[in-house]
């Protein structure tokens, strides 16, 4: 891992455009394999100066993945007024020097990791074949679709990316759901199926876990119907998204 440290000095007019543009710019590197966190921090002393902080895999994955991949000018598009604003950025390599902080695990592992999602995707289709609605859609399943799933729903959740590694990624991802024609009905349906299927198998209950996971199954579904008509253009090449706590990060007590 390799830390990426940018301070911008902006006037106070600017604050808020600029604290706006990094959310925006946030959702973009949420979506890439190569970012693993980040956050804007303004100061307390000086609060013109604000340091951005992302964790990236590598610097290498920064300068060459991210950088050279699709996501980098949707990024840009959002941060670009403001990069006369900075005045230092470099890369910090962690020396092992660290706090007891509590990490904040991710949904893989607070769901219950790849044998939790292997259970849920092989209840969520064996309620999918009894369905009248969207049944048919998965008349000719392979046998390995459950587990396939599972491994996409895994490397969404912050686990491994075998997914990406041994299925091909976003594009084959894709390739499942073209000129398939979906409705607002059948995903409705396909979602609601997933969530009986979650209580089903006893997935972690808690609000904040279930609100990120009906976040990332109503941006997913809606995706795949837009991306399933006749005539769609959707984007053809972009990473597994990588799916957060969102606003609500699990509550330990």
């Amino acid at each position: 891992m390799v830390v990426e440290y940018i301070r911008y000095r902006l006037p106070d007019e600017r604050w808020a455009d600029f604290e706006a543009a990094y959310g925006r710019a946030g959702a973009v590197l949420s979506q890439s394999p190569h970012c693993r966190e980040y956050d804007l921090t303004r100061s307390v002393d000086e609060p013109g100066c604000y340091i951005l902080r992302i964790t990236w895999t590598s610097a290498e994955d920064h300068v060459t993945g991210f950088r050279t991949g699709p996501l980098f000018g949707p990024f840009l598009a959002e941060i670009k007024p403001y990069v006369d604003d900075i005045e230092e950025m470099r890369h910090y390599d962690e020396t092992g020097v660290a706090g007891s902080g509590a990490a904040v695990p991710s949904l893989y592992d607070w769901a219950g990791g790849a044998g939790a999602l292997q259970r849920l995707t092989e209840t969520f289709y064996g309620l999918v074949r009894e369905d009248d609605l969207v049944g048919p859609l998965f008349a000719h399943m392979d046998r390995e679709h459950p587990h396939y799933v599972a491994m996409w729903l895994g490397e969404v959740f912050g686990g491994p990316d075998a997914y990406s590694r041994e299925r091909g990624g976003y594009a084959h991802m894709l390739s499942q759901h073209l000129g398939r024609n979906l409705t607002e009905s059948q995903r409705r349906r396909w979602v609601s199926l997933l969530l009986d299927a979650a209580d089903l198998v006893d997935l972690p209950s808690d609000p904040e876990f279930r609100s990120a996971l009906v976040a990332y199954l109503e941006w997913g579904t809606r995706l795949a119907v837009l991306n399933s008509q006749a005539d769609a253009q959707p984007v053809t090449q972009a990473p597994v998204p990588r799916w957060g706590w969102g606003v609500a990060p699990p509550y330990e007590g």
